[in-house]
């Protein structure tokens, strides 16, 4: 309560009334005389809910005080305590709620409580927005102030930054980066103003301007379909709609398709899985594929994963299944980290994501 108080003393506008022979304060003197006044144990809490720029003033003046009357510090308090009740010093938002919560609970709790709170627009909002197709940022980034992209550049990932910066026309690019280079710390007004001008424009509008074909959803959906399912609801849609149905399957990625990887894609694959997993997998896969995981291991390694597929003897056709996702989602995140490179279903060179 106190804190917000004081950030409204800090404005240069307000006044205090002194004796004609004091000198007037500034905002931040009076910040600085009333954390002065309230010393450590008081004051540190104030310190702790400042940002950085409030900071800085606060600390430069009260390094060049002086000397400060009683008189002045009488009217100063005077003037802070009407402030204090007659403007209402409760604050509720987003950040007097958290710094509260963090006060009193553990910080993996205030995290659950307040992304309930928050909802889909609030503090991971910029990581939704790394979540967006570069495309489609850039797309609306471009119409936007160079100074803005650069804010916003700032905030996401650097991989997606990079792509988004990619596909720009040049000459902006080259403005977003300069701007970029010479940002200084960004005062939380302007984020603010930034994330509120990007969830009403953009982020809520995201869903009706760019949608996905229905047959990369449902390839994506029959990806995770254990196979004897996939194969039942495939041939059931191929009766009712062919040309569909062969597009669900060109656009699927499946475990078949692992043996159109590279040796280099295959090796970065091996060390990802569990040893056990690939066994398990391999032990359903066709000659194929199992000749291209063995070449691309040691002849001790392949040894040793023989006989584990030799030891296990007859094993559940769903429990291969299982092995297998797990090995075709493992593909996918490594293609979409940019590690390996993977060709879709219908044999094309072409990254899945």
């Amino acid at each position: 309560m106190a804190g917000s108080a004081i950030a409204n003393l800090a404005n240069p506008g307000a006044s205090v009334s002194v004796n004609n022979e004091e000198r007037e304060l500034d905002g931040a003197e009076k910040a600085a005389i009333l954390l002065l006044a309230l010393g450590d144990d008081y004051g540190g809490p104030i310190w702790s809910r400042m940002d950085d720029i409030e900071i800085k003033q606060v600390s430069i003046a009260m390094s060049k005080l002086g000397g400060i009357t009683p008189n002045m510090m009488d009217n100063l308090v005077v003037d802070f305590v009407a402030r204090l009740s007659s403007k209402g010093a409760v604050n509720g938002n987003f950040d007097s709620t958290e710094r509260l919560l963090n006060s009193f609970l553990p910080a993996e709790r205030v995290s659950v409580i307040m992304e309930e709170i928050r909802g889909p627009a609030g503090r991971n909002m910029w990581e939704k927005l790394s979540n967006v197709q570069e495309n489609v940022l850039a797309n609306y980034l471009k119409n936007e102030y160079p100074q803005t992209v650069a804010v916003v550049l700032s905030k996401i990932k650097s991989d997606h930054a990079a792509r988004v910066l990619s596909i720009m026309p040049e000459d902006f690019g080259l403005e977003v980066i300069n701007r970029m280079l010479s940002m200084e710390a960004v005062q939380k007004e302007v984020l603010e103003k930034v994330e509120q001008t990007l969830r009403v424009e953009f982020m809520s509008n995201l869903s009706t301007t760019q949608r996905r074909d229905a047959h990369e959803v449902m390839a994506d959906i029959f990806n995770n379909f254990d196979r004897q399912t996939e194969a039942r609801l495939l041939a059931a849609l191929e009766e009712q709609n062919r040309e569909s149905a062969e597009k669900i399957k060109q656009l699927m990625f499946t475990f078949e398709d692992l043996a159109k990887l590279d040796s280099t894609g295959v090796q970065s694959l091996l060390q990802n899985i569990e040893k056990d997993s690939l066994a398990l997998a391999l032990k359903g896969a066709n000659e194929n594929i199992r000749t291209l995981f063995f070449d691309n291991m040691s002849a001790r390694a392949g040894a040793m994963l023989q006989e584990d597929m030799d030891s296990m003897g007859p094993v559940r056709l769903r429990d291969v299944d299982e092995s297998q996702g797990a090995m075709v989602n493992m593909a996918k995140d490594l293609a979409a980290r940019g590690e390996i490179m993977i060709s879709k279903g219908n044999g094309e060179d072409e990254l899945v994501y």
